[in-house]
């Protein structure tokens, strides 16, 4: 484990509002800052960073905690991984400690180490005479690439021979094991082997100049699967990464294009259309789709035309749409896809096409034109109701009247129709999320659907007094020491396994009543770190903390002394009055 004071000193020097800062936009709410969160959509800010404890907390989707569990999750990367991140970040330097993480795997810095080796190696190979001359071909003389373009987007290529990369970076030092790990190499009955052969790479760099993984393109087509990507490895999430972002993030404040294939990309930016990327051999997601947000506010999604590729250019569309990105459709004719509409029309056209591109409501509107036979009475009103549906899971006023006038006027009825039925799908509509979320309260009341504490259900009144503890604890640590009528609280008297865990670790490693929350993150998943600052935010605003301690130790020993399901009302009234009307059971 990284000593607590390297930790601490790595925390201090990584300003969690500058370190945020630089993944999300925030604005000063009064002495906190509030941002759209960077791990859900939502179109109002409910991402808070606290600046006096150094901690995050989202009243949206409930993820919080420190600098270290924000890198964690933003950057996909381990505990150790993470303090190596932020320790680059302000030029400290870490010397090698042993930890489960390096114990367990291939750390992130080996596997980049690793990656960095296969892509020297994948380009030697390509401007190799004898061996890279096939590929060399292929891009160049068939897909009309300048040498320039290929050396500036790294392109190379992995050679026939199953263990040609293999053998290489053994030279290096590295082990098979790692290879695996870093999905360079396979494993069959005979052993180790290259998992990319006889195919054009490309190396995905991400936005820090860091070579995360590769994608690989078959020479031939008859060879399938025609791409093949990187799985996800400790340095790579295929979720989180674009294709040529390092280049696009720059010059994409206007707009940022979307393709579905390595070459588009790279035709685009040959042209000097600088702003395009690629997905990896996946569909867009939610993290993209934040990712993306960082850098603009509208995109272009160049799909194939066929059925695919409208299914999933219609889930983009949503998806994007989600965080507040305006977002159209690149409709292309004469041409398979924008490297051949470039090289057959020249890139001015394209930009042309780019201008006319289809709004997310009329590519909706033309799928619902294909789907149903407007001449027919009831064709039209199961056209309407689908209409009336979309239109209503729109969140602007505004952008729901523009659709509505469009609507009505593809529809041929009157406007006040469409509208009367919109706002009645948007009553229903409310009236059963209401009914759901008063499910899930109830179940979130009762502990019944808690994944991170599982014991909640089975004394929930006692859950609850021990996840107050816990917040006072966290805000107060000088509390651990204190005696509540002659005795101070013990981890034997939690009785939710995450209550007696977090209690155990806050107790050992506090020094001079103050508790470093950054080193939650060693020992306990993200997910229970957020509780953990769920349970500190709570106790934020407590006064005569003291007296508050006392009545709150109190009632977990009242409730200890009782047998399960014992407890009686008159009990919780008691016990109420005794806490000064303090409304300890979380009701």
């Amino acid at each position: 484990m990284i000593p607590a004071n390297v930790i601490e000193d790595i925390r201090a020097r990584n300003d969690i509002e500058d370190v945020i800062s630089s993944y999300v936009t925030l604005k000063r709410a009064g002495k906190n800052l509030k941002g759209l969160c960077p791990f859900h959509s939502e179109k109002t800010p409910s991402f808070v960073i606290y600046g006096d404890t150094q901690s995050f907390y989202c009243f949206g989707c409930g993820t919080g905690g420190d600098v270290i569990s924000f890198i964690m999750r933003q950057e996909n990367l381990d505990y150790v991984s993470a303090v190596e991140f932020l320790a680059k970040r302000v030029g400290i330097t870490l010397p090698d400690f042993d930890s489960k993480a390096e114990k367990t795997g291939t750390s992130r810095s080996r596997v980049l180490q690793m990656n960095i080796e296969a892509a020297k190696f994948y380009r030697d190979m390509l401007f190799d005479d004898k061996i890279g001359a096939p590929a060399r071909s292929y891009l160049i003389n068939k897909r009309g690439l300048k040498s320039s373009v290929v050396k500036s987007f790294g392109l190379g290529y992995s050679p026939a021979g199953f263990r040609s990369l293999r053998d290489h970076l053994k030279i290096l030092g590295f082990t098979y094991e790692e290879m695996a790990d870093a999905y360079l190499c396979g494993k069959n009955d005979k052993g180790y082997y290259d998992y990319f052969r006889d195919r054009i790479m490309f190396p995905i760099i991400d936005v820090a100049g860091n070579v995360v993984g590769f994608g690989g393109r078959a020479l031939s087509d008859e060879v399938k699967p025609k791409y093949l990507n990187s799985s996800d490895t400790p340095a790579f999430k295929k979720s989180k990464n674009l294709f040529a972002l390092n280049y696009a993030k720059n010059n994409a404040s206007e707009m940022m294009i979307i393709c579905e294939g390595y070459m588009d990309a790279i035709a685009m930016h040959a042209a000097g259309v600088t702003c395009a990327v690629a997905t990896l051999g996946t569909a867009i997601t939610p993290d993209h789709a934040r990712i993306i947000k960082k850098y603009t506010d509208r995109v272009i999604l160049s799909y194939d035309s066929d059925e695919p590729g409208q299914i999933a250019a219609e889930r983009a569309v949503r998806i994007l749409s989600e965080v507040g990105i305006d977002t159209r459709i690149l409709v292309i004719e004469g041409a398979k896809d924008p490297d051949e509409f470039i090289k057959r029309y020249g890139v001015e056209r394209f930009r042309q096409l780019l201008e006319g591109s289809r709004s997310k409501f009329d590519f909706f509107l033309s799928k619902v034109k294909k789907k149903h036979d407007l001449s027919v009475p009831e064709e039209r009103i199961k056209a309407s109701s689908e209409i009336c549906t979309y239109i209503a899971s729109v969140y602007s006023r505004v952008e729901r009247d523009v659709y509505t006038v469009k609507a009505a006027e593809f529809l041929g009825v009157d406007k006040k129709s469409v509208a009367a039925d919109v706002e009645n799908t948007i009553r229903r509509s409310r009236k059963n999320e209401k009914k759901k979320s008063s499910g899930e309260l109830i179940r979130s009341t009762a502990g019944l659907s808690d994944r991170v504490n599982p014991d909640f259900a089975k004394d929930p009144v006692e859950a609850r007094l021990e996840e107050e503890i816990l917040g006072m604890i966290l805000t107060f640590p000088d509390l651990l020491s204190r005696k509540t009528d002659g005795m101070e609280l013990t981890a034997d008297e939690f009785k939710t396994e995450l209550g007696r865990k977090l209690f155990t670790f806050i107790k050992e490693n506090s020094e001079d009543s103050s508790f470093n929350i950054g080193l939650l993150s060693s020992e306990f998943s993200p997910d229970e770190v957020s509780r953990a600052v769920k349970m500190q935010i709570r106790r934020r605003e407590v006064t005569n903390n003291e007296s508050t301690y006392d009545d709150y130790v109190r009632a977990v020993r009242l409730q200890n002394g009782k047998q399960d399901g014992e407890i009686s009302l008159e009990d919780l009234i008691d016990n109420k009055r005794k806490t000064k009307n303090m409304n300890i059971y979380g009701e």
